[in-house]
This record gives C-alpha cells, sequence and structure tokens, in this order.
C-alpha cells in the first residue's frame, strides 16, 4: 500500500510537471504570435466594432471601425462623419480586443498608405476638417495630395470651394496631421 502511494504521489507529480511545461510552451507560443501582429491587422478585425481612440493635441474620436491601412484608421460616428487618423497620431485605443485578422483583406490593406486615402478624399472634392499637431483646426478642401503633403484650400466649413470663398492655400505636411474629418 505505501508503494502505491508512492508511485501514485510520483505520477502526479510528473502529470503536473508536464502540464507546466505544456502551458509555458503555449504561453511563449502565443507571444510569439502576438508579436508579429501589426496594429492595422487588429483593427481590421475590429472593423464594425466601437473605440475610441485618444489622439495627439488632446482630440479624440469615437465611432465604428470602418477600415484601416498601413498607417491609418478610419472611424466613422454616430453621426456618420468619418474621421481618418494616422497611427502615428494615436495615444490610446479604448475597445480594440486582442484579436487578429488573417488573410487576403490584410495583404489588401497593407498596400495603402495615407497619402492613398487622403487621395480619395482630394478626388470626391469632399469638404474637410483637419486638425493638427499645434491642435489648429483647419477646413477647407484638398486640392492635391503629394508623397508627403497635401495642399488645402481653406474656406469656412459648410461653403462650396468657390474662388471667393478661399481665404488661403496651405501646403501641410503628413507628419504635422492628427485627424482629418470629413461627411
Amino acid at each position: 500500500m505505501r508503494w502505491d502511494r508512492l508511485f501514485d504521489d510520483l505520477q502526479a507529480q510528473l502529470d503536473a510537471e508536464g502540464q507546466r511545461e505544456r502551458d509555458l510552451e503555449v504561453s511563449d507560443r502565443t507571444r510569439r504570435e502576438r508579436a508579429g501582429v501589426g496594429l492595422h491587422e487588429r483593427l481590421i478585425a475590429h472593423r464594425g466594432l466601437g473605440v475610441e481612440v485618444r489622439l495627439e493635441a488632446g482630440h479624440q474620436v469615437s465611432g465604428t471601425v470602418v477600415d484601416a491601412g498601413l498607417d491609418w484608421l478610419l472611424v466613422q460616428d454616430h453621426g456618420g462623419r468619418g474621421s481618418l487618423v494616422p497611427f502615428r497620431a494615436i495615444v490610446a485605443i479604448k475597445g480594440l480586443g486582442v484579436r487578429a485578422a488573417a488573410g487576403q483583406g490584410v495583404e489588401t490593406a497593407k498596400r495603402f498608405g495615407l497619402g492613398y486615402a487622403l487621395r480619395g478624399l482630394s478626388r470626391n472634392r469632399s469638404s474637410v476638417s483637419l486638425v493638427d499637431v499645434g491642435g489648429s483646426v483647419t477646413t477647407g478642401t484638398i486640392d492635391a495630395v503629394g508623397a508627403d503633403a497635401l495642399d488645402l484650400s481653406e474656406h469656412p466649413a459648410g461653403m462650396a470651394r468657390r474662388e471667393e470663398n478661399i481665404v488661403a492655400r496651405r501646403v501641410i505636411p503628413f507628419a504635422a496631421i492628427v485627424v482629418v474629418r470629413h461627411g
């Protein structure tokens, strides 16, 4: 009987050690997998879900994740207004889980940078409200988008881009953009 208890105890110790090794292996594998997941993959996995995004210059964007690219996020608020946010302007995101997207949608998103998204707004001739890193808000229409900057004709919000409405023309480097709101 003593031998049975001894062998049972040894078997329990061996089983516990095996379980610890498996747990460590799973933890290590999970950490390695997470290390390869980019922010855009996590955002794409959360399309259609609500987030709160804290930005530079004390600004915040709340709404539904519509899309994400290599270096940008598009969030739509409850009123239907879109906010295009460069990743580098993001301070924190609330409501973003740990899951990540995989597959072709991720590959497509990787190809399109901030310039591509801004060119879409320029093509639509949409009136935008642009917040810069200094906290200033400029309203107007994006006339052209270059490799690292955009040209904006500044005019009052709600007015069409007509020569008589333009108060200034500005060149704004991408690095200065915190958020571009439209819609």
